[in-house]
């Protein structure tokens, strides 16, 4: 492996969602990741189809055989940081929970990936994405004026709150225990990171500047030069004209500049808004394109998953790239020296045992197989 956190060891004991991405996302920048995945799979696992697998080997361990845990022990043993994603208690029961893992490494950062954290009234109850997003403020946020809350898939909740906060908070750990030596639990919940990313939304209330009434504020719709407009052909432009020179540029390129009102005269924001929807009715997706191509009024065509790898600035970059057959995002952020690759492919739970344990310096590969604590894929 390439990338910048190369030399890094880390245990995914495997889940759904969260932690999947944020084992993909440390395999993607160089970190060697080994996948405890339990025998034949589960979850919403998709196997060798399933992007967020990629980069790093599976071993197929029944954490139910009295050898299973001892398995995991011995991988921690060796490790960087350990991920789970259990309700808490859940690894504490399998028997390796943080106080048995730090027992055998006490320099190993033990990354914890839950909904509502591993304390408070919620802790111990089942959850997903929307609840999550639900109860910290954000998900009454997003939607239009009059409409309800509208979902944002699962990428603020799940991967945004979750999966980039264990990343960072285990990297911190990482940064600390090699300065003191000593290892750490990190609780990432989902509640907490989905509260701190909405720490603007906090300052506009704060402010005075955000009303709770949806679609009515400068970022959810509420302002017409911040919104999508349908074209001709049933696809959508997405338009984000808030400074007043790209909002004068937007106007120019729509051909309104000399009858539209004033940007930001809240009064008259309905009449701008289906002014600009009806000029944008005029024309397909594609002709909207090419007319606002080099512009600086913030106007863009709104793609599909499929469309997106086609786009210009997109393929230039090699955003999304195709390999075995899949279309999937290239590793992120990018770095000048030690730039990040793809590495090996999503497969099937197991599908390396013998080797990666071998690889890990398992002597007795053979005889945890016959016993039935491991199962090679």
């Amino acid at each position: 492996m390439a990338g910048p956190l190369q030399g890094l060891k880390v245990v995914e004991i495997a889940g759904i969602g969260p932690g999947p991405f944020a084992a993909m996302l440390l395999a993607d920048l160089g970190a060697e990741v080994i996948r405890v995945d339990r025998p034949g799979g589960g979850g919403l696992s998709m196997g060798d189809r399933d992007v967020l697998n990629r980069g790093r080997r599976s071993v197929a361990v029944d954490l139910k055989h009295p050898g299973g845990a001892e398995v995991v022990l011995r991988l921690a043993e060796q490790a960087d940081v350990l991920i789970e994603g259990y309700r808490p208690g859940v690894a504490e029961r399998l028997g390796i929970g943080p106080e048995a893992c730090l027992a055998r490494n006490p320099a190993l950062v033990y990354g914890r990936m839950t909904g509502w954290g591993q304390d408070g009234p919620l802790a111990p109850r089942a959850g997903h994405d929307i609840g999550y997003v639900a109860v910290t403020g954000t998900l009454h946020a997003i939607g239009r004026a009059g409409g309800p809350p509208q979902v944002p898939l699962n990428l603020v909740g799940d991967f945004g709150g979750g999966s980039m906060y264990l990343v960072v908070g285990v990297l911190a750990a990482v940064w600390e225990a090699a300065r003191s030596g000593r290892g750490q639990v990190v609780d990432a919940a989902i509640v907490d990171g989905t509260a701190h990313l909405s720490a603007i939304l906090h300052g506009f209330v704060s402010l005075g500047l955000w009303r709770e009434q949806r679609g009515t504020n400068l970022l959810d719709t509420g302002a017409p030069f911040y919104d999508v407009y349908e074209t001709a052909d049933g696809e959508y432009m997405a338009v984000g004209a808030i400074e007043p020179q790209f909002f004068a540029e937007l106007a120019q390129r729509l051909g309104i500049a000399d009858r539209a009102p004033e940007q930001n005269d809240r009064e008259r924001w309905p009449e701008l808004r289906a002014l600009i929807a009806d000029v944008f009715r005029s024309r397909t997706r594609a002709q909207w394109t090419e007319a606002f191509e080099g512009s600086d009024a913030c106007v863009a065509p709104v793609l599909s998953a499929k469309e997106a790898a086609q786009h210009p600035h997109l393929a230039a970059r090699g955003t999304l790239v195709e390999r075995d057959g899949l279309t999937q995002p290239a590793p992120a952020p990018r770095f000048s020296r030690t730039s990040a690759e793809l590495g090996l492919p999503p497969c099937a739970a197991g599908a390396h045992t013998r080797e990666a344990l071998a690889a890990w310096g398992f002597e007795d590969v053979d005889a945890l197989v016959e016993a039935g604590a491991v199962i090679q894929g």
